[in-house]
């Protein structure tokens, strides 16, 4: 809409009262700060008919004026620099400490745990685990356009927890996260639990005392680098890609996933190549993925011996049509016409080294596993459409209007097989994870 308003076209954005702040910030991000709103009570999703319609037609006045009346650009797109030193005072230290995490919870600087102070001193020593220039920037960040240097890349690492050895991990994930096919902006501005799992590999997150095995992904000692590497990924899409919850995020429910989610690959007790080996990269390198992904399942087995057993068994997690991405390739693909890019829908199996040495006894390797479960996790037509527009499936796939006719037929739940992406994680005892993704996964090597 912004781009055609710049071209002289008027144009008017019918929003819900709650996505008025959200349409705001998004118009001014993009240079127009002014664009016209019509504003309607609810979210247009899950009405009938007659009622948009109805909510539609009071908001015509509000289209009217909006077409009709000039709009200005902003003359100062973003927020403005603050190149001031913040300073907190009190008793004592621990007084100052809290009065600095009160603050930078009301500016929206924090994801609401205790912050590490980034004091000039913290950030240097920060900033001693890369060989980069602290200006060097590293990328821009949507929604907000927020230039992501080193050395603000530093100080979300400080504030998260993180020392040197995790920085040149976190510069690695903020290129994954502005790779184009990414679609950063969507999944940080919608209303789905989009959380960035992030992945390891190599001697780089060894260094960096990442935890494989058990309780990855949980708290405690053995994690602790898992979660301030997730957390400074977090604080990063916030201060630097602006990705405020009720601003840009638009979260309906929210997910714990968000806060943290970060761990290496068990290659040591994998008996296939690692993950990043299977994505391109020799096996020495260092690399961090990311993928989005909307939640998780377990895939808890402990009675199968036989890998087409566990296929049976990881077939039910991935039959889940509540999870938007399930058959969205009925629909057609996410696309982003700026990059010409377009991304199918990926999903993340955690495999537990148990489960991974039963399929190797066999001779599985991941293909054969990704051509199992793609043949297995299937629906009938149906089900897969319970949840999508029949008009969209018409727009996608007009070649596949005969199935309407056959609404028995099982279907995939992914494009292709290779949509699952498979990597051992875990310890001991047949319990891995199935995580729904949103889109595919991003790799980039370590470079520092």
């Amino acid at each position: 809409m912004v781009e055609l308003e710049r071209r002289g076209v008027p144009t008017v954005i019918i929003t819900a009262e709650a996505f008025v702040q959200d349409a705001r910030r998004s118009a001014q991000s993009f240079g127009l700060a002014g664009l016209p709103l019509a504003v309607v009570p609810t979210p247009l999703t899950n009405r009938r008919p007659e009622d948009i319609h109805r909510m539609v037609t009071e908001a015509f006045d509000q289209v009217v004026a909006g077409l009709t009346r000039p709009v200005e650009a902003c003359a100062d797109v973003g927020r403005p620099a603050v190149e001031e030193r913040l300073t907190y005072d009190g008793p004592d230290l621990l007084d100052a400490w809290s009065r600095m995490n009160r603050d930078f919870l009301a500016r929206g600087w924090s994801d609401g745990f205790p912050l590490v102070a980034p004091t000039g001193r913290a950030v240097e020593a920060m900033l001693r685990g890369s060989a980069r220039d602290p200006g060097e920037v590293i990328a821009t960040l949507e929604p907000g356009f927020g230039v992501a240097t080193v050395e603000k890349l530093a100080i979300n690492a400080v504030m998260a927890g993180g020392g040197p050895e995790h920085l040149p991990l976190l510069v690695a994930a903020v290129r994954c996260l502005a790779e184009p096919k990414m679609y950063l902006r969507n999944k940080a501005m919608s209303t789905g639990p989009h959380a960035p799992l992030v992945l390891v590999n190599g001697p780089k997150g060894r260094a960096a005392n990442l935890n494989a095995g058990m309780c990855a992904l949980g708290p405690g000692a053995p994690s602790a680098s898992n979660t301030v590497l997730g957390r400074a990924v977090r604080l990063t899409m916030m201060n630097v890609g602006h990705t405020y919850v009720g601003v840009s995020d638009m979260d309906t429910i929210g997910s714990p996933l968000k806060y943290s989610l970060a761990c290496a690959e068990n290659e040591a007790q994998s008996p296939w190549e690692p993950y990043h080996v299977a994505r391109g990269y020799a096996r020495e390198a260092s690399t961090v993925t990311v993928h989005f992904v909307y939640g998780i399942c377990e895939l808890h087995d402990f009675r199968s011996t036989r890998p087409e057993d566990l296929i049976q068994v990881f077939a039910t997690a991935a039959t889940n049509v509540a999870q938007v991405g399930t058959a969205l390739w009925l629909i057609g693909r996410r696309a982003d016409p700026r990059y010409k890019t377009e991304e199918r829908e990926h999903n993340t199996l955690f495999v537990c080294p148990e489960h991974a040495q039963i399929f190797a006894g066999e001779g599985w390797d991941r293909a054969r596993i990704q051509q199992a479960l793609y043949k297995t996790a299937r629906l009938p037509f149906r089900t897969l459409m319970l949840n999508k527009e029949p008009k969209a499936l018409q727009a996608a796939h007009p070649e596949l209007g005969w199935l309407a006719d056959h609404p028995d037929l099982p279907l995939p739940v992914v494009e292709t097989p290779d949509c699952f992406e498979i990597a051992v994680v875990g310890g001991a005892a047949g319990r891995g994870a199935y995580f729904y993704g949103a889109g595919e996964p991003v790799t980039m090597p370590v470079e520092d």
